[in-house]
């Protein structure tokens, strides 16, 4: 009997597993990484949220120590203007594709080192435990992307 019991509890483990795992794989809500494109240097940590299915993400730690905790966006030239890096919403109005679940797109990211802001499209892989952030001024062609690892 105990080992019917055991043998239960492994299987509903496993389920719950690999249902936090394809939940994981379809949204972009979560804890990220951030990397920079150009040095290969961790940057920070990004939470994403989504609310009515509209995802933001706030920077929410710095992880390069040559950055100032005290960092302002002093060249952003919208509401963000001199407001603290660490809390600053820079990735608003991403919404997940309804042709492809793994990507998001509609709204726009700040690079708070330059205060551009830049449309934004974000793609999901290796099963959600990477998301590549591209940012561009017109087409998708003329941007960059920066690819983030998923910490939670």
């Amino acid at each position: 009997m105990t080992t019917l019991l055991h043998r239960a509890a492994i299987g509903l483990a496993l389920v719950l597993a690999s249902t936090f795992a394809a939940a994981q794989a379809t949204s972009a809500a979560g804890l990220w990484k951030t990397v920079d494109d150009k040095t290969g240097k961790e940057k920070s940590l990004v939470r994403i949220v989504e609310a009515g299915g509209v995802y933001i993400g706030k920077v929410e730690k710095f992880l390069d120590p040559d950055t100032a905790k005290d960092a302002v966006c002093k060249d952003c030239s919208d509401d963000r203007k001199d407001k603290p890096i660490l809390g600053l919403t820079i990735i608003r109005n991403m919404k997940q594709s309804a042709d492809d679940k793994a990507v998001f797109e509609g709204g726009d990211i700040l690079d708070p080192n330059n205060g551009k802001v830049y449309t934004a499209r974000m793609k999901l892989v290796d099963n959600g435990t990477k998301l590549d952030v591209r940012g561009y001024i017109g087409v998708p062609l003329l941007g960059r992307t920066q690819t983030w690892a998923r910490v939670e």
